[in-house]
């Protein structure tokens, strides 16, 4: 990844910064959406330089970083564009090189947390085609299926499983097939080396990697 650009938020007291994410991430993958090869990639990676995890805040910031191997991709996607209707709330830098010098390389990723409740009763309805507020009320009966000494409950409620906190920061993102609303999670990896060049229609992926500075 050789060039960049940097898209720096520009929240108000009427609309904030995570509201202001959404928009411009939802902006983003669409242009990505549009650029994607046969098999869903795309050359450019985004990045979150404000990034943090922690035990009692995580957050993406307001800043996001849109990497290329080649300047001409960068300029023929046009972030400008694609944020046109964002003009006012956004700050687009112009294509760089990026620095000689770096911090070293990571890996954003897209997560799917575990722990969500609402996520593991949709799968559930999905699976046995019945509406979503039956399977998170219904109780699903493992008895069959465990052992006789199970150590664990076999049967239980979705809407009854504690709703565990999940560290990884997200953004709040509407589905472009269904219209309904999801968050993606997004996980940082610091890396030692450089790899791959294809990413995700979010501008995500597990193994190729982005320069940081």
């Amino acid at each position: 990844m050789k060039f960049y650009m940097e898209i720096t938020l520009l929240p108000n007291p009427e609309i904030g910064v995570h509201f202001l994410l959404s928009k411009v991430f939802q902006q983003i993958h669409l242009g990505l959406v549009e650029i994607q090869d046969e098999q869903g990639c795309v050359p450019i990676g985004v990045t979150f330089p404000e990034y943090v995890i922690g035990e009692k805040y995580s957050v993406l910031g307001s800043k996001l970083r849109l990497f290329a191997e080649y300047e001409a991709t960068l300029r023929q996607f046009n972030a400008s564009y694609w944020l046109a209707r964002l003009s006012d709330y956004v700050h687009c830098t112009s294509i760089r090189p990026v620095p000689e010098k770096l911090s070293g390389f990571a890996t954003y990723q897209r997560e799917h947390p575990k722990t969500n409740k609402e996520r593991l009763a949709r799968r559930y309805a999905k699976r046995h085609n019945m509406a979503f507020e039956t399977a998170l009320h219904s109780t699903i009966d493992l008895t069959a299926k465990a052992p006789p000494d199970a150590d664990y409950k076999t049967q239980f409620r979705y809407c009854d499983m504690p709703q565990k906190t999940v560290a990884t920061p997200f953004i709040r993102l509407t589905s472009l097939s269904g219209g309904q609303t999801f968050c993606l999670w997004i996980k940082k990896t610091v890396v030692a080396e450089p790899s791959g060049a294809a990413f995700s229609s979010y501008g995500l992926s597990a193994v190729s990697t982005v320069p940081e500075f």
